[in-house]
């Protein structure tokens, strides 16, 4: 693989655009010139995308103008079509970019009726298109380094693009190549990149090494994200391409590391700290040698490793023979600064220099927006007429109620339901009755309190972390150097009480309709009984049969079919002014062509009064007529109470009559309102879910900025100094008595492998008891299956004489292969068990006594061959080095 890393093309299917966009055209503009470059335009279109995604692109400029042509022009014609399934349907096919697919099931692909899935798949390629660019640049001149940081950056900026708005526009999941995961970690791979590219730049100017280690630092910083965000995402690493970043990835964080280390070390020989010089440069040696160790058939390090080594080698020969600092632990170093130079380009189309609209005359966005406010002006329109009527027919109803009419009229025997009221008893009945009232009320506190319980969790969250950033800031006073969390979130909250002030009026409105329901649910109740218990429970009165032909009654009932008529007209003009439809685009378009502009309030208040004046003159006059009429029934009504007998038992029945009609009206409007608070909280309670999502998201980007801030004042404050520094008096300082030179030892084996490592052991005074012991025999692989014995006399803390197992007891003991010229020692043996004169430098002519064995103690095993295992042991697996590089 390259070193720099580009992204595979996606391929999509072929796509036929002529035939479904001129059919649109054909329709919806009429025939002339302005057809007929629309036409020409589709056809354009149609060649466009043949070009960009219907043949191979080279790795050239050219071809990526050509992308963005495309691109561009797909964001111009997105509002001026109506792509959707039940309207302009195309369906557009991409294949996934990193799945090669199986020999029997194929590649990944996924078709959708859907113009933002095709900008998403093109805006891909471009980062794509645009990263391979770069990697083909020649970075050995500057015309090459800026170029691929430009196209760097505008892939970074294409990848971030898709991976805010991938989901949006597709509105279902994606393929795993667009997912925001992938393109997420795209986009830092790519702006890593682009940093690397401004640090090669700055070291081919030879700018100051403070300068060119804070960009190499800061491009090891990007690396090690993009690598953590390889890592820690489940669906990456199964994708053969993550694979081979992976170990790039993990290169280039340490390769950009040595090379900070490299500069700094520079600055800090300028400023005389020659320990701190060679640690960072034995830092850097470490870097580059666990990448020659691991990555090398990624990455080449060899002449990097040879700058260092080259300057390591002369740092530590001068400070050796002239300066004699002291070298430093790479952790007490001071942090080397970042610079962060690039950017991920924003994506604002149009992205072409040479972009042309093909569709520039048709819809533009000033008829657009123009048609969204004349839609809310006609809705507004439509609103207020048919409110109108409706709050007249509701006043009509309450005047009959109060007059109990029509069923005073039907009451004329005084003994029999009336059958206005018979009606009304069916229709509640028909309706649900009593129960379909109480299981709303009684459905409204759960829905209530369910919305409450996810407005104060989402609120606790907040509070709950902003205490949480109180603490920690009076813990750390000025440290605590992140925004106040109270800050952050006034937006937020601002919201929540919005929503608890919409929850508050939304409990005073149900409480309005359960008074008016316990007002009238005895009324109700009534009405939802069987007909004969509906009678018997209207009191009787004497009968006023005598009134039945007379002219009063007749006059009544024609002035109440009238109204009855009115309220049918309402219905059906109802329906009419809904019904009113009009194109306005075809007046703002003439509009934007003969004046440049379009004035829309000017023509949709125009055009409004033409469609609903009439319809405006129709509600009036029926308002007119009903209150013509309403007058006219209440004398006619008058005049028939003076005739009908008047008694206590024909006001009781008429006062219950007046309730039961009422009743009837009420249960209408409280079912009304009783759905419509249902529907409500139903809407408010997704409305809450996704508030809450918000407030889950920022508490949780809070707490890990927390943590990692946490983490950040704990290194600061171990490395600070616990004491301040003090003098040693002069007899502690000086040195001892040098000691004769230990035998030269192996060289330490590399990290995560094990190895035995020369230990030197201090030697306590001899002491003159218990006696002294010999020294431990000189051993060879040879003699290892000789007996050793002890000498007579000897104590020992030996077990009593058992017979000696048939095969190694106790823990299983590891066997590693040692260095040449070391040996192994049996199991159980201590070479430093004896001490005293005869290990004392001194004394080198003392002989050695052999070596007697407990009695009853058998005989130590022979050593195995060379690399073998003791028999009976198991032999540790290998050590598995860390696949990412441990600093």
């Amino acid at each position: 693989m390259a070193t720099f890393i580009s992204v595979p093309l996606k391929k999509s299917s072929e796509v036929d655009l002529v035939k479904p966009l001129s059919k649109f055209v054909t329709s919806a503009y009429p025939a002339g010139e302005e057809q007929g470059e629309y036409i020409r335009a589709v056809e354009e279109l149609n060649k466009l995308r043949k070009n960009a995604l219907g043949r191979p692109l080279d790795k050239h400029e050219s071809s990526l103008e050509i992308l963005l042509r495309y691109y561009d022009q797909l964001c111009a014609v997105e509002p001026k079509f109506p792509f959707s399934e039940n309207q302009l349907c195309l369906t557009f096919t991409w294949k996934d970019a990193f799945d090669k697919g199986s020999l029997f099931g194929g590649s990944v692909k996924l078709a959708l009726a859907s113009l933002g899935y095709e900008k998403t798949c093109v805006l891909f390629n471009v980062g794509a298109l645009a990263s391979q660019i770069a990697s083909e640049q020649n970075l050995d001149n500057d015309e090459g380094l800026k170029a691929a940081a430009k196209y760097y950056q505008l892939a970074s900026g294409a990848f971030g693009h898709i991976k805010d708005t991938v989901l949006s526009a597709l509105n279902r999941e994606p393929t795993m190549d667009i997912s925001p995961e992938t393109v997420g970690t795209l986009s830092l791979i790519m702006l890593a990149q682009a940093q690397e590219v401004f640090f090669l730049k700055a070291t081919s100017d030879k700018m100051k090494d403070a300068v060119i280690a804070k960009l190499a630092n800061q491009a090891a910083d990007f690396y090690g994200d993009a690598f953590k965000q390889c890592q820690y995402k489940d669906n990456l690493p199964k994708y053969f391409y993550f694979q081979e970043v992976l170990p790039v990835l993990a290169a280039k964080h340490c390769i950009m590391q040595a090379n900070a280390e490299l500069h700094q070390s520079v600055l800090a020989k300028q400023k005389k700290r020659f320990g701190e010089e060679i640690a960072r440069l034995q830092h850097a040696a470490e870097l580059v040698k666990t990448v020659a160790s691991r990555y090398d058939e990624y990455v080449s390090v060899k002449d990097l490793t040879d700058k260092i080594n080259r300057s390591l080698t002369a740092a530590k020969k001068d400070n050796d023979f002239i300066y004699h600092d002291p070298v430093p632990n790479v952790k007490d170093l001071e942090h080397i600064g970042k610079a962060a130079l690039v950017k991920a380009t924003v994506i604002t189309p149009p992205l072409s220099q040479k972009f042309t609209d093909l569709f520039e005359k048709m819809v533009p966005m000033a008829v657009q927006q123009a048609m969204s406010i004349y839609t809310q002006r006609k809705a507004e329109t439509i609103n207020r007429l048919v409110g109108t009527m409706r709050e007249a027919t509701n006043l009509c109803n309450g005047v009959l109620a109060s007059l109990n009419l029509p069923a005073a009229l039907e009451d004329l025997s005084g003994d029999s339901i009336p059958q206005s009221i018979a009606e009304k008893a069916r229709s509640i009945v028909q309706q649900g009755g009593l129960q379909s009232i109480e299981q709303l009320i009684k459905d409204l506190p759960e829905l209530l309190t369910r919305n409450r319980e996810i407005l104060d969790e989402s609120l606790k969250m907040l509070d709950d972390e902003e205490t949480t950033d109180n603490d920690l800031r009076t813990k750390f006073s000025q440290r605590w150097n992140r925004t106040p969390s109270g800050d952050l979130y006034k937006p937020l909250r601002a919201e929540g009480a919005n929503f608890r002030n919409i929850l508050d009026k939304a409990v005073q409105a149900d409480q309005v309709v359960k008074d008016r329901y316990n007002t009238h649910c005895d009324m109700i109740a009534l009405l939802c009984k069987p007909e004969n218990e509906l009678n018997a429970a209207i009191p009787s009165a004497n009968p006023t049969r005598t009134l039945q032909g007379s002219e009063v009654v007749n006059v009544l009932r024609s002035q109440l079919a009238k109204l009855d008529e009115v309220k049918k007209e309402r219905e059906t003009l109802e329906g009419e002014i809904k019904s009113v439809t009009f194109d306005m685009s075809t007046t703002f378009l003439t509009a934007l062509a003969q004046d440049g502009l379009v004035n829309e309030e000017q023509l949709s208040l125009s055009n409004l009064d033409q469609l609903y004046s009439a319809y405006n003159q129709r509600v009036q006059a029926s308002l007119r007529t009903q209150e013509e009429l309403l007058g006219q029934v209440q004398t006619s009504h008058q005049e028939f109470s003076s005739l009908k007998q008047s008694n206590t038992e024909a006001n009781q029945r008429e006062e219950v009559l007046k309730k039961l009609a009422s009743a009837h009206d009420s249960y209408v409007e409280i079912s009304s309102n009783l759905r419509e608070g249902t529907k409500f909280y139903n809407d408010l309670t997704e409305i809450l879910l996704k508030f809450q999502n918000k407030c889950s998201d920022i508490v949780f980007a809070r707490k890990t900025e927390r943590d990692e801030l946490l983490k950040e004042l704990q290194q600061s404050i171990a490395r600070e100094p616990s004491a301040p520094s003090f003098n040693v008096p002069a007899y502690q300082s000086n040195p001892a008595a040098p000691a004769p030179a230990p035998a030269p030892g192996p060289t330490p084996a590399p990290r995560t492998v094990f190895a035995q490592q020369p230990q030197q052991v201090q030697q306590p005074q001899p002491k003159p008891m218990p006696p002294a012991r010999p020294p431990p025999p000189s051993f060879n692989p040879q003699a290892a299956s000789a007996t050793p014995t002890l000498p007579a006399g000897t104590p020992t803390n030996n077990p009593p004489p058992v017979a000696p197992p048939s095969q190694a007891q106790g823990p299983p003991y590891p066997s590693y292969q040692g260095y040449q010229g070391y040996y192994q020692m049996p199991m159980g043996y201590n070479p430093y068990a004896s001490y005293g004169q005869y290990n004392m430098p001194n004394m080198p002519n003392m002989p050695y006594m052999p070596y007697q064995a407990a009695p009853g103690q058998g005989a130590y095993p022979g050593a195995p061959p060379a690399g073998q295992p003791y028999p009976g042991y198991p032999q540790q697996p290998p050590q598995q080095q860390p696949f990412y590089p441990q600093q």
